[in-house]
């Protein structure tokens, strides 16, 4: 009988290794190279050295600052309601609801559709002449049209909402495994202790759900703190006026139209690092404490 190796398993990781090094850390790389030199349309062949000169303009430009806020509303606003909504209706699925099936399929169907097809589809529904939302507030409500893709402020709200549309299937699916996983006796003894429906929340509910749902949050955060192509679709580039945009689809409009290469590159830095910082805090506090030996 032949026997593998040593050096047999490492010879069976090397593709993926080799694949990690080419998809991800190079690019990484090639990003911390870039931001510390001057490439642009003027210096795309002879890129200078230039230190920290690129953050040093980024730090010092109020636009800075006011993409960053705009970043973290979004974000946090997405998150709130994925998290609101994922669990609101992980508990109502998770009940006794005639027809559980038809409805965890129905509303497991926006995290499977594309996002550029969705989110070109909500950018048609707020037209605000012809698109649905504005018929049906009009036809129905009463109310008047909202110049959803026009207005500075309901252009930002309208991908917030698509956005929103988009990412509470993937909290409600991970609510709902974690809806599973927690004993009926639990509820059946709080029964017992007289506790009404908001303290079995808060008690057993919610406690139990934060294992599967911090992992869940951290990610969704960084995807939609990351995330461009639900904003910049639905607003159209930016539009009204550049206005809409947050960190990540400043950087693409900087890049790609602008072809400030390594200004885009120290943004992107800046950026990471935001992120590096958030994932360790919320690591560090929520992580067990260690067993004393």
């Amino acid at each position: 009988m032949l026997r593998a190796g040593r050096t047999f398993p490492y010879a069976l990781l090397l593709p993926a290794v080799l694949v990690m090094l080419a998809v991800v850390l190079f690019p990484l790389g090639y990003s911390f190279w870039l931001a510390f030199r001057n490439m642009s349309l003027y210096h795309f062949r002879n890129p200078e050295f230039v230190g920290l000169e690129q953050f040093r303009l980024i730090l010092s430009e109020p636009v800075f600052y006011a993409l960053f806020a705009k970043s973290v509303i979004w974000t946090v606003v997405n998150v709130s309601l994925h998290v609101g909504l994922g669990i609101l209706l992980a508990m109502l699925l998770n009940g006794p609801v005639v027809g559980r099936g038809l409805f965890r399929t129905l509303l497991i169907l926006p995290w499977a559709m594309p996002q550029y097809i969705s989110a070109l589809t909500w950018r048609g529904m707020f037209n605000y002449e012809y698109g649905a939302i504005n018929l049906m507030l009009r036809q129905w409500l009463h109310l008047p049209a909202i110049p959803w893709l026009s207005d500075p402020f309901w252009a930002f709200v309208a991908p917030i909402l698509t956005n929103v549309w988009l990412g509470f299937p993937f909290m409600m699916v991970v609510a709902l495994g974690g809806l599973t996983s927690i004993p009926g006796e639990m509820y059946e003894a709080a029964d017992l202790d007289g506790a009404n429906g908001w303290e079995k929340f808060r008690l057993i509910t919610l406690p139990s759900l934060m294992p599967v749902l911090v992992p869940a949050i951290l990610l969704g955060t960084i995807w939609t703190f990351n995330s461009t192509l639900v904003i910049w679709l639905v607003s159209n580039g930016g539009q009204p006026a550049d206005s809409t945009h947050i960190l990540v689809t400043y950087i693409y409009k900087v890049a790609f139209t602008y072809s400030r290469y390594s200004y885009a590159a120290a943004f992107s830095v800046i950026v990471f690092l935001v992120l590096l910082a958030f994932v360790v805090y919320v690591m560090r506090r929520t992580s067990p404490p260690e067993r004393p030996a």
